[in-house]
């Protein structure tokens, strides 16, 4: 008998980012690009919004503003294709990102103590 997966909702994730995009269903929603601003954001299917910077991939970095727009949602929302560039990015990679980057601020202890 051979059994598969018919929806990313029936896989259960070990890891707590996974079990956000799998179980919970997160997805990219919009992206917004500001070569400009070194900013690129991704407004999520939650109404969150995370930023990075575009200078953190090389690829997209070196990256006309026209070569920058021209991506594709791919994965139901799971990524980011720009396939001129050759180059992917993925709500997991975002995510991460984010959470490292607010990390230390997290950690730090409140002002006067």
């Amino acid at each position: 008998m051979c059994t598969s997966v018919k929806n990313t909702k029936d896989i259960i994730a070990k890891d707590p980012i996974d079990k956000l995009i799998l179980e919970k269903g997160f997805r990219i929603n919009r992206i917004i690009i500001e070569k400009e601003l070194d900013l690129i954001a991704i407004i999520l299917n939650t109404g969150k919004i995370i930023e990075s910077r575009i200078s953190y991939f090389p690829c997209l970095q070196k990256a006309s503003e026209k070569e920058l727009e021209n991506w594709k949602l791919i994965g139901n929302g799971i990524g980011i294709r720009w396939e001129n560039l050759d180059e992917d990015l993925s709500v997991k990679g975002f995510i991460k990102t984010a959470a490292i980057n607010e990390m230390p601020e997290h950690l730090q202890a409140p002002p006067g103590q």
